[in-house]
């Protein structure tokens, strides 16, 4: 493997492990700069995941303009080295004014993943490219796994010691990028930073041009806005209703991200061959309400664990919607479907951590009149049902499977 292709991996790897390094420590750290209750801490923590999700969508295609007009290796390294000064400021943030700072800077250095990727097909020939574009998923989906385990192991030195370790992680790939990284972009080939190319909300404007899939990335969004309440309110909701450590929340959240790495890696091509792309989607919607409905009311921590496998696999629904979502727009117009699915996906991260976290403060604070700490996996279930609702309404039959 080229050296410079394991930066770009680990890169990825960074980016998926940043966002799940804190996640266990996040209810403890809110309430050591805030002090106050739970409830609270999750409605922070709400604000907090959605500034960074908002960046990182606003800021995606920008970066990746500017690394059209300056290069790739500028944007990569720069945006390594904020991220690493923005990991140190967290550390020592004694305010909630200043994590949240570090959030909004955070999500714009994290936006880099089609810069990233755009640098693998630089240095990827034809033939190599699809595999290399699957090193970059599967490193992303490495660092999801990663992170909360680490985190949650590190929270026992503290509430900042993942950020130390964020900060100092990439710091050390900002080195490896400065010594293996050559640019790949030729001046001939770079073009005007033009903002109209860096509007993150062009492609959602252009749906007119794919009237067979509306519906369904209607479905789509849906189902990534009720699947976005593990990372949203996950550690809230396992210290409020079991009880657990960060050490414990980071490893549930672990379990969780290596199933669904499992799920998606292999467990969809079962599915697909049992059930069809339309009997899959279905299926997993069923898994999902299932999971979402149990969570809602159960009060045993081994059994919410014991229904990772359950929740996870409500991962079999993207890729049978892409599935069938690619089969009803023209061959030039897979790469605008596309950037519409990541659209919807992004919005939803930036709406779903709001609802959930303020559902859970709303049923667990402590003038609550209906004591829920479940509320916001009631709510994924109510929305996963209108989704599959939606789904099987005539309009969306397909005959895919």
């Amino acid at each position: 493997m080229k050296p410079a292709a394991l930066f770009i991996m680990l890169t990825v790897l960074i980016d998926a492990m940043g966002i799940g390094l804190m996640v266990p420590v996040m209810p403890d750290l809110i309430r050591e700069v805030q002090d106050g209750t739970l409830a609270e801490a999750a409605v922070w923590g709400g604000v907090l995941a959605t500034s960074f999700a908002a960046m990182q969508f606003l800021c995606g295609p920008a970066l990746g303009s500017l690394s059209d007009r300056f290069g790739r290796r500028p944007v990569l390294l720069v945006s390594l080295g904020v991220m690493a000064m923005d990991y140190v400021v967290m550390a020592l943030a004694g305010s909630i004014w200043l994590l949240l700072a570090g959030r909004l800077v955070g999500g714009i250095t994290a936006a880099t993943q089609g810069t990233a990727a755009a640098y693998m097909a630089d240095i990827s020939t034809p033939r190599d490219r699809t595999r290399n574009f699957g090193l970059i998923g599967a490193s992303f989906g490495a660092g999801f796994v990663l992170g909360p385990l680490i985190g949650g192991m590190l929270a026992e030195y503290g509430t900042r010691a993942p950020f130390w370790a964020a900060a100092g992680l990439a710091t050390a790939n900002v080195v490896l990028g400065w010594v293996v990284l050559h640019e790949t972009v030729r001046p001939e080939h770079r073009r005007a930073f033009e903002w109209r190319r860096a509007n993150p909300l062009g492609v959602l404007r252009n749906l007119d041009r794919l009237p067979g899939v509306r519906q369904l990335l209607l479905v789509y969004f849906f189902y990534h806005v009720a699947f976005a309440v593990y990372p949203s309110v996950w550690s809230y909701f396992g210290q409020e209703r079991f009880g657990w450590t960060p050490a414990l929340i980071g490893l549930s959240l672990g379990l969780f991200g290596a199933v669904m790495a499992l799920v998606q890696g292999g467990a969809i091509r079962l599915a697909l061959r049992w059930w069809g792309e339309r009997g899959t989607v279905v299926a997993g919607h069923v898994f999902a309400v299932a999971a979402y409905g149990a969570l809602g009311i159960i009060a045993s921590g081994p059994v919410a664990l014991l229904l990772t496998p359950l929740a996870a696999l409500a991962g079999v629904i993207p890729p049978a919607l892409q599935g069938i979502m690619s089969q009803r727009v023209a061959a030039d117009a897979q790469g605008e479907l596309q950037g519409a699915l990541t659209s919807a996906a992004s919005l939803a991260m930036i709406l779903s951590p709001l609802a959930m976290t303020w559902t859970f403060a709303a049923f667990t604070h402590r003038d609550t009149p209906f004591y829920l700490p479940g509320a916001p996996f009631l709510v994924a279930m109510c929305l996963t049902v209108a989704a599959l609702a939606l789904f099987v309404r005539p309009a969306v039959r397909t005959d895919a499977a």
